[in-house]
Formats: C-alpha cells, structure tokens, sequence
C-alpha cells in the first residue's frame, strides 16, 4: 500500500490496482500508480496492490509444471498429426499435474471467488466502498465485482476491456485476429525503417524475414533455450505495446544479418520468458469459470480455420489455452451475467486496435454497464491506454478528472470521447 498523505478531509478511500492475468501480481502496482498519477491526486487515495488468490505471495502460490516452459519446446505449430499428439499431451499432463498437485485448491479459483477476496479486503479496511483501477483481465474481475456488490463500488477504472459475453474460447478466438493486425502493423514499420533494419521494404518482405528467422530457430535453437517457441512468445509482446517495436526489431536485424544473437537473447530474457506461477494461475481461473470444449477435435478445426487467415497467433494461442480441454474441474455451460444496475459512474479506456482485448469485445462491456463512460483512443493499438510511456496526455487528463471528481465524459452513446493516440516510435 502507498498511504494517503492529503489531510483527511480530502482523502477518497482505498483505490484497488489489478494488472491483469489471470495470475499476474498486482503488488509492484501500487507504486506504479502513485508514481504515474500526479502527486496531490494519488495523495488522497490509499493505493493498494494485491496479489490474488494463488498468485506470487499469496499462499499457496500456484505451481503445477515448473519445467513447463523449459526450452526449446515443440513447436506450436504442428507439423503433423503426430506433431499435434505431443502437444495434446503436454496439455493433458499439465492438467493432469494441476488436479494432482492442487485438486482440493482448483475448485475455488475463479473470477467470482476472486471477487470475494477483493470484498475480504475491503471489509478488513473496514470501509463501506471501494474504488477501483484495472488493467485487462482486471477489468472483467472489476465487472464480476461490480455484478456481485454494486452497492459498494465508488469509482472504477476499466482500462482495456474483457469481452463478458465471450469468457473464454471465443474471447481468444477474437484475440487470434486483432493480434495478427497488430503483428501486421508491426511489419509496417519495420518495413518503413528498412535503412536502419534492412530486413525488407515492404511489411511482406519483413514478415518473410521474419518467419526465416522463426525456421533457423525451429532448426538450430539459441543457446539451447531460444526456438521457434520462444521467438513467438517474444515477439507476442510487441502487439501489446508500440514501445517495445525498435528494440525487437534490432533483435531480429543483428540476428538475420549479422548472425549475432545477443539481442535477440535480451529481448527473450526482457519479454519471453513465461512465468508458470501465472500460467498456473491463468489456467485455474479461465478453465474454471466456464465450461471449455472437450473434444479436442473442435479445438484443431478451429485452429487451422484462423491460421488460415490469422497464422501468427493461431497455434501459439490454442496450445496456451488447451490444458481446459482437459482441466479436472468443469466450469458452468455460460459465463456469468454481467449486470450494471445500480452502479455509479465508470470510466472505460480503449484502443480500437488493442489486441488482446478487442474493441468490439470492450464495446460489448460497455452496453452491459449503463452508467460506463467510454474514453476511446482511435488508432490506439497499446493494450492499455494509461499509465504509459509516453504518457498519452489526452486519457491521463480524463482519468486524471474522474479520479479526483468523479467527471466522465458527457457525450452520449457508445463512444463518450476520443483521443488520439502516441505517435508511433522511432528506431
């Protein structure tokens, strides 16, 4: 917690931070939040980041495979049926190993006991209302929140929305096709720069080099860590954020035209590397909070369906999920409702180019929560549109208002303002 230090008349209560996940921590949030929000405004709020159920210092932490992301692992995308047999076996095992390791646990892992946890925290400040400031998969915790205790959210930030409606196959199918856009605009840029990167003119020339690469990987692996894998779950991340364009771009250059793989091995260790704490996590919550298909035959039609048009994601994104087609515990046949009555005034942040959260899906969360007021940054791909660097001074300046007032936007409808977004890097 970062205490609030304004006088106590002007203090607002306690403001809950989740950055995401499923499994992601949330105590490194605190600071950052105070730090990103201007000094007399984050004054007056005690700042609390916690680490839900099964997550880092919570107890017990969540491990079921720590080996699990050992590399060079198979390749996500299978080559054959076999290929495919190995990877569904992984899957089942890695169930098999959660339900084996923490079957007693599994049973309480969902968004809705998450939810609870957040109402014990509140009670043990012994306050009335909470306020609220999430990220991602934080935001579909803050509306199960917000449709189990209404009467106890004060304000509540929804950066990044979850689709409700779509929890959790079809929210990933969505996510196969906004991540080969954002994956696409990334060849764009590379392509413009290609006098510092010399990997291609044209975003079809970079993404050829860019699959070169994946094939020496998948071939002869870095450092005996660094395959076809790895290089995916790398590269994964610069969908999520413009920033981190120049210096995976640089990995790639050194590596296609030098041979060196010294950038490449930093930009794995900064942005690849998985933390199966999380992934545990991120597992027990999505599995169990509804019901998955459970033939597996459904999964490979759909997979190879998407990868017909969306390739970069398709695989990666299936074999991620696949240990719910076998999770010990089954969840209910549809999500839950998510209700907006009753609540006081939302602010929601949006890019309609954000990847792991769609627009659509965001927009979809919107119309179930009737008193949400949507910030919506056009042209923003960044998952996440506050607290960034750069700073987009268009959505502080509504958070900044909401949080210290309570002001939303007043224009009506589905989009309540817009903002433009950073400007793109450059190398």
């Amino acid at each position: 917690m970062i205490p609030a230090t304004a006088p106590k008349s002007q203090q607002q209560g306690i403001l809950l931070v989740n950055p995401g996940g499923p499994g992601a921590s949330g105590l490194p949030w605190a600071p950052i939040l105070a730090g990103g929000l201007p000094k007399s405004l984050a004054a007056r709020y005690d700042i609390v980041g916690f680490d839900p159920r099964g997550v880092g210092s919570s107890v017990p932490a969540l491990s079921c495979d720590p080996s699990f992301f050992s590399g060079p692992r198979p390749n996500y995308i299978p080559a054959n049926a076999a290929a495919e047999h190995v990877l569904i076996n992984r899957a089942k095992t890695y169930a098999t190993d959660c339900g084996r390791r923490f079957g007693w646990l599994l049973p309480h892992m969902t968004t809705e006991d998450a939810a609870r946890d957040m109402d014990a925290i509140r009670a043990a400040f012994g306050v009335s209302k909470v306020n609220y400031y999430a990220f991602s998969y934080g935001t579909y915790l803050g509306q199960v929140y917000a449709t189990l205790f209404p009467e106890r959210v004060r304000r509540m930030v929804l950066d990044s929305s979850v689709d409700p409606t779509g929890v959790w196959y079809a929210d990933n199918v969505d996510q196969d096709y906004a991540f080969q856009g954002r994956t696409e605009a990334f060849f764009a840029w590379v392509a413009r720069y290609d006098g510092t990167f010399n990997l291609g003119r044209t975003p079809a020339q970079v993404q050829a080099a860019w699959y070169r690469a994946r094939n020496q990987l998948l071939a002869h692996p870095v450092n005996g860590t660094i395959g076809a894998d790895e290089f995916d779950d790398t590269f994964q991340l610069g969908a999520y954020e413009d920033a981190y364009w120049p210096g995976l771009a640089q990995a790639l250059s050194s590596y296609l035209n030098t041979g060196q793989a010294g950038d490449l091995i930093t930009q794995y260790q900064t942005l690849g590397t998985q933390n199966e704490n999380e992934y545990a996590v991120y597992n027990a919550v999505q599995c169990s909070d509804v019901n998955w298909p459970r033939n597996w035959s459904s999964w490979t039609s759909d997979a190879e369906r998407i990868y017909a048009k969306a390739p970069f994601l398709a695989w990666d994104n299936a074999w991620y999920n696949a240990a719910c087609a076998f999770w010990p515990v089954k969840g209910p046949a549809k999500p839950l409702q998510i209700k907006g009555t009753g609540l006081p005034g939302i602010l929601m942040l949006q890019g309609t180019l954000d990847a792991a959260t769609p627009y659509a899906g965001a927009q979809n969360a919107h119309k179930l929560l009737p008193s949400a007021r949507m910030v919506v940054v056009e042209g923003g791909g960044n998952h996440g549109q506050s607290m960034e660097q750069p700073s987009d001074t268009c959505v502080q300046g509504y958070l900044n208002s909401y949080l210290a007032t309570g002001a939303l936007p007043t224009t009506p409808g589905l989009v309540n303002a817009t903002c433009p977004p950073v400007p793109a890097p450059t190398p």
